[in-house]
């Protein structure tokens, strides 16, 4: 039977496990309502921009979206791995690492064999995992979360651009968890660039308009904006899924936590009556020698 003052002592820590558990569910919560309304405000934007985009160029003859569209053979390659700074948020970051390494030796596997796939890490996780492989490491910027706003993230997404444009990159992908409600968050990939066509014109402008500037310039004035969005809009995903799923781990450690608080109370209960039975055995017997 187990020593009461160790299960004693073990109700204890569980119990103040218990409260930090539940403290860290209601943080979450209270975060998680400001990332939520961040991002289903930022989406319908997002999308407008993204279908107006498509629609001017489908527009046009072939499609225009100047250096960002160029496709060229897939050579060198840039995955961004949008995971949080903080832990204790099941497998929140361990699915976007996961996906990550997937994508690198299943799609990309001669390329990395040759050095020329790099992961550009937005979260401490993601960068604490990549940073010990030199060859795949390209830095991190962890500090995104610290002030979230597109300022932030639209120069990440410009310096993107640029290496892009240079050649730096043939291909560059996104991979974030998306936000669907507090239980659930998916594991999304995109391609960020080059820039793909749309996959239908049959919602292209058919309105006789009048574009000042040109077509052309407006593409290409939308298109880095287009691109920032779409990066920003990554991150907000990524930061309001990080607390969902934080918040129903937290959820879920505190209710195993009772559980294990009962199982330890029945444990101690047990271990307590059967010392008490012990000491009413032991007086019952010293009595009876005494009467013999």
């Amino acid at each position: 039977m187990a020593n009461l003052k160790e299960v004693r002592l073990r109700i204890v820590s569980v119990s103040s496990t218990q409260q930090i558990t539940k403290a860290m569910k209601m943080v979450s919560a209270a975060k998680l309502r400001r990332a939520q309304n961040a991002i289903t405000q930022l989406r319908p934007y997002a999308n407008k921009l993204r279908d107006i985009l498509e629609n001017l160029s489908s527009t046009l003859e072939g499609g225009s979206g100047g250096q960002y569209a160029q496709v060229r053979p897939v050579e060198k390659v840039l995955i961004v791995a949008v995971t949080s700074n903080r832990g204790l948020a099941g497998a929140f970051n361990a699915n976007i690492i996961r996906q990550v390494n997937k994508i690198i030796h299943e799609q990309y596997s001669a390329q990395a064999n040759a050095g020329n796939v790099k992961v550009l890490s937005i979260g401490k996780k993601s960068s604490d995992f990549y940073s010990k492989n030199n060859s795949l490491y390209n830095g991190n910027h962890n500090e995104v979360y610290a002030d979230l706003r597109f300022d932030v993230v639209a120069p990440i997404a410009e310096k993107i651009m640029n290496d892009f444009a240079l050649g730096q990159y043939d291909k560059v992908l996104v991979v974030y968890n998306q936000f669907k409600n507090a239980a659930v968050q998916i594991v999304q990939v995109e391609q960020m660039l080059p820039l793909q066509p749309s996959e239908s014109n049959s919602q292209s402008i058919n309105n006789d308009y009048i574009f000042e500037p040109s077509k052309q310039e407006i593409i290409l004035d939308l298109i880095p904006k287009s691109i920032k969005t779409q990066l920003y809009k990554a991150v907000l995903d990524s930061n309001a899924s990080e607390h969902g799923a934080r918040m129903t781990a937290m959820s879920k450690a505190t209710d195993n936590a009772g559980e294990l608080i009962k199982e330890l109370k029945l444990t101690y209960n047990k271990a307590r009556q059967a010392s008490i039975t012990n000491e009413i055995l032991e007086i019952v017997a010293g009595a009876e020698a005494l009467n013999g």
